[in-house]
């Protein structure tokens, strides 16, 4: 046990005090970047204190960057990653810990590994899967020979082909394919006593009814943390919808964004709109501020019940 004195008391609370400064201090930046001129962010030195142009600043970036139509584009591929998650982890881990069978440990590990390979690591192979869905069952086909059988005894060439490109399908499949949720809802159900399970046996509920009447209604705190990270891990999503999207229909707004700072050349020699971009920035940022604030109490019982 550490024992708490008046000295560490007071460094505790400045390594906290710093943390928490060096979290809102680009906030409060972007917020007094959107409130000014042009003239007035490149000023130097720079105006510290909130301008009156925030109004006008926002009009121009949400018309500029077209945010409407990328925010529900945004919303749709937030909502659908953070569903799919859910129903995905809770499914693969109630799967693992509550069946019994040789391989359960190993197909855990082998989901666990994976978090070790974020998307940006796996890019390449994800984009070639994307543009082709049915690819690992082309691969199989031709490795087994089969694609080589049918075509020298009818002609035929078999070729699978499912491109998911440009589709809200892209853009969220495989941002649901990751461990974490798998990871958390098994460590919460590993919690769940055995003598539960046996009661919900001898009452006649089979697995969906158990799943669904017992587990499901006890792990509502770790939908919310999951529901959470999930909404705000796909709201943020930038290098993947660049690379998948070329139809501006399904354009992210984190993408969009970065649009609305041309690149130097591209403005004839001028100062990019630094106050416009600054403008997007903070509409940007207020869904996933509100999605954290109103979710932060059953996100922080989530994360303390999975450790129980």
């Amino acid at each position: 046990m550490i024992e708490r004195t008046p000295i560490l008391n007071i460094v505790t609370h400045m390594i906290l005090a710093f943390g928490l400064l060096m979290l809102l201090l680009p906030m409060y930046l972007v917020i007094v970047a959107a409130s000014h001129s042009l003239q007035d962010v490149v000023a130097v030195p720079p105006n510290l204190l909130p301008g009156d142009q925030l109004w006008v600043n926002l009009q121009e970036a949400w018309a500029k960057g077209h945010l409407g139509q990328r925010f529900v584009t945004t919303f749709i591929v937030a909502l659908g990653v953070m569903t799919g998650k859910i129903v995905l982890s809770c499914i693969t881990a109630f799967g693992i810990v509550f069946f019994d069978h040789r391989l359960k440990m190993p197909i855990f590990w082998l989901i666990f590994i994976t978090l070790m390979l974020p998307l940006e690591v796996r890019i390449v192979p994800t984009y070639a899967v994307a543009a082709n869905a049915f690819l690992p069952f082309q691969t199989l086909l031709d490795l087994s020979g089969i694609t080589w059988l049918v075509g020298a005894l009818s002609g035929i060439e078999i070729k699978l082909q499912w491109n998911l490109l440009n589709s809200y399908a892209g853009l969220i499949v495989p941002l649901v394919a990751t461990a974490t949720g798998t990871f958390l809802y098994r460590q919460f159900f590993l919690t769940i006593p055995e003598e539960l399970v046996e009661a919900a046996k001898m009452d006649g509920a089979g697995p969906l009814r158990f799943l669904w009447d017992v587990l499901i209604p006890l792990s509502r705190t770790n939908i919310a943390a999951l529901a959470t990270i999930m909404f705000v891990f796909a709201w943020n999503q930038y290098l993947w919808p660049l690379l998948v999207v070329t139809d501006q229909s399904y354009a992210m707004i984190a993408v969009e964004l970065s649009r609305l700072v041309p690149k130097f050349t591209a403005t004839g020699g001028e100062v990019p709109k630094w106050h416009i971009a600054m403008a997007g920035t903070l509409i940007v940022m207020l869904p996933p501020i509100v999605v954290v604030v109103f979710m932060q109490r059953w996100f922080v019982r989530g994360l303390i019940n999975t450790d129980k």
